[in-house]
């Protein structure tokens, strides 16, 4: 299926979940090689443009991540851009599909999610604290994701999806 958004437009809202160290997946295939692993902790941030919603959750997903004990995988598929991956993943969940949200898999079951509804009550420090909180009880792998300085050059895209421009095709 093609994506609902201009790739370029929305290219900002993944990037900077790439450079925190979080790895895309845009098919079926890749979505269960990750998630069909059974062992060790996954973090699964189901990006999306809405602005409000995802304008705080990557965010938070990032500062997170700054954090001393981080899951083993990072991965990212992305709403209304990589339909089939982000349907894959849903099937994963064991929830109504909202996006943004945010999942946490320990040995292939979820230990922690956040949902849209928890997500747009909260501000980017408050869903970095709870992703934090589930990091020390869950996981194991020494963080972060990235050096510091690294990270405080970040500049988190606030826009919303209402100004991005759909995809035209091909």
């Amino acid at each position: 299926m093609p994506p609902m958004y201009d790739p370029e437009a929305v290219r900002p809202m993944w990037e900077e979940l790439v450079a925190v160290g979080i790895q895309p997946l845009t098919t079926p295939e890749e979505v269960d090689t990750v998630l069909g692993e059974k062992q060790g902790t996954t973090l699964v941030v189901l990006n999306s443009v809405c602005g409000c919603a995802a304008g705080n959750c990557r965010p938070g997903v990032m500062l997170a991540l700054q954090n001393e004990r981080i899951p083993d995988n990072l991965v990212t598929v992305f709403a209304g851009m990589d339909t089939e991956a982000v349907q894959q993943a849903r099937g994963y969940f064991d929830f109504q599909p909202s996006s943004p949200n945010v999942v946490l898999f320990k040995d292939g079951e979820v230990a922690m999610a956040l949902q849209r509804f928890h997500i747009e009550r909260m501000s980017a420090v408050d869903i970095g604290n709870v992703l934090v909180e589930a990091f020390n009880e869950h996981c194991t792998r020494q963080g972060p994701s990235v050096p510091r300085e690294e990270f405080e050059k970040l500049d988190p895209v606030q826009q919303c999806g209402s100004s991005l421009p759909l995809f035209q095709g091909d």
